[in-house]
């Protein structure tokens, strides 16, 4: 193969990452150049207050002129705003906790972007992303994790097609970050010390509600903390209590603490299980049962007002009556700034252990918290993804309604896969996780794995 006949178009963001796979690439012989893409304007949303872009395409120039590399700018904000900023507003506003990293790869880096290249001649769009990409089976690409696990940047790429994975090339998926950043001040890269990027793609850190208060109104709500003595009452979580008790293997227990430990990477593709599942006879439950399994709790603390008398004058005041099941522990600017999991910015106080949220009501405006780490309402074991929101990276591994399969998900970037049992049902898939998770909000992505290959992905 004559790479020099091979035209590529590198996403060149001024990040050290797209720099050396630029680098790297024109040292095989390919024909390559740069493109930056502006996506954003408005500097008033980031904590910085500048205009982040600039500094990175002038670093990003610098690159290209180093390696020697052609140099384009295209302004692709229009469709971004459309694409990934109107759907974030969107979710928030529905309560929901949206991913704009997946989206920006799935509606702009692989698809407004590589058109534009595809426009310039270029046969391949490259970018730095920690990930890998191999042919497998009659022609079909797998998507692999990074070889570095502290990395991997699979999780972002989860909604790829294969028509988009065709035309992408991951020069530095092999490649540890030490070792990036090392050919980088090798070859004198201009970003080679340039610190990486933080916050939502293209757009910088921001703080997320003032980000958010561009489009959604802040309207006061109030924060309900929950006790424990809800669950001992609760149909839902008592039925998804004992369905799971019945299904434990013998010498099992249902054990309700979050461990997000690194988990021990078992290789599954000779057959072996992954791991041991601590569930039996679960091809036997019905779809009524896996429905209310993933049904996530919703909570209606009814509070009563009562008039008393105060101090030496007798004066009449109102008060919240005492309720077993929870209380009014503080106010909110608008339950969509909240996500299921968060910690930070609630403003509670008064307790022992951090307090979390567990839920939120959009429309009665409520905000549901609760003390601890092992909270009864901060995880869940099962989780369901509509029909019409699964994503098979390889169409020949889809699942067809009966179906079971062992495999790895993970609910967030970052989060250590873990361990969990698929269940394709003509109402869904559902993901029966052996121990339980953290923070399940609906909007998020649960992406699965076998082995190291990344074989699909869906909306919660």
């Amino acid at each position: 193969m004559d790479k020099s006949k091979i035209k590529v178009c590198v996403g060149l963001s001024g990040g050290v990452d797209s720099s050396v796979a630029a680098y790297l690439l024109k040292k095989e012989g390919y024909d390559v150049f740069a493109m930056f893409m502006q996506n954003w304007h408005d500097a008033d949303a980031t904590l910085h207050g500048d205009c982040e872009w600039e500094e990175d395409r002038f670093v990003a120039e610098m690159v290209a002129r180093k390696i020697g590399i052609p140099f384009f700018f295209v302004d692709l904000s229009k469709k971004y705003r459309q694409r990934v900023v109107d759907y974030m507003f969107d979710e928030y506003a529905k309560g929901r906790t949206p991913n704009p990293d997946v989206l920006c790869n799935r509606e702009i880096k692989f698809d407004a972007f590589m058109e534009v290249a595809l426009k310039y001649g270029a046969d391949y769009v490259a970018t730095g992303h920690y990930v890998r990409k191999e042919e497998g089976p009659d022609g079909l690409w797998r998507i692999l994790e990074g070889t570095d696990p502290n990395k991997d940047q699979s999780y972002f790429l989860c909604q790829l097609s294969q028509e988009q994975l065709s035309r992408a090339m991951f020069p530095i998926g092999n490649l540890t970050k030490p070792e990036v950043r090392h050919i980088a001040k090798e070859a004198e890269l201009p970003s080679a010390e340039k610190k990486d990027s933080q916050g939502i793609c293209f757009v910088g850190k921001v703080d997320l509600p003032t980000f958010l208060k561009q489009k959604l109104e802040s309207v006061e709500g109030d924060i309900v903390e929950v006790y424990d003595a809800w669950y001992a009452q609760d149909s839902l979580y008592k039925g998804q209590q004992e369905l799971l008790t019945s299904l434990l293997k013998p010498g099992k227990e249902l054990d309700r603490t979050v461990h997000y430990a690194p988990e021990e990477k078992v290789l599954t593709s000779d057959g072996k299980p992954l791991g041991e599942c601590p569930f039996q006879g679960l091809e036997n439950l019905s779809d009524n049962q896996l429905k209310m399994l993933s049904t996530p709790l919703s909570y209606d603390i009814a509070f009563e007002t009562e008039t008393y008398r105060s101090g030496k004058h007798h004066i009449k005041k109102t008060r919240w009556k005492a309720n077993p099941y929870g209380v009014i522990a503080g106010r909110h600017e608008g339950a969509q700034f909240y996500t299921i999991g968060q910690r930070k910015g609630l403003r509670v106080g008064g307790h022992a252990d951090p307090v979390f949220v567990i839920a939120t009501d959009t429309e009665k405006n409520i905000v549901y918290v609760g003390e601890g780490h092992n909270h009864k309402g901060l995880s869940r074991f099962c989780l369901r993804v509509a029909p019409e929101e699964i994503h098979w990276i390889r169409p020949d591994l889809s699942m067809k309604a009966g179906e079971m399969r062992r495999q790895r998900v993970r609910i967030r970037y970052r989060q250590p896969l873990q361990s969990a049992t698929l269940i394709m049902r003509e109402s869904g898939l559902y993901i029966l996780f052996d121990a339980p998770q953290r923070g399940i909000s609906p909007g998020q992505f649960a992406v699965w794995y076998n082995d190291d290959e990344m074989t699909g992905s869906g909306v919660i």
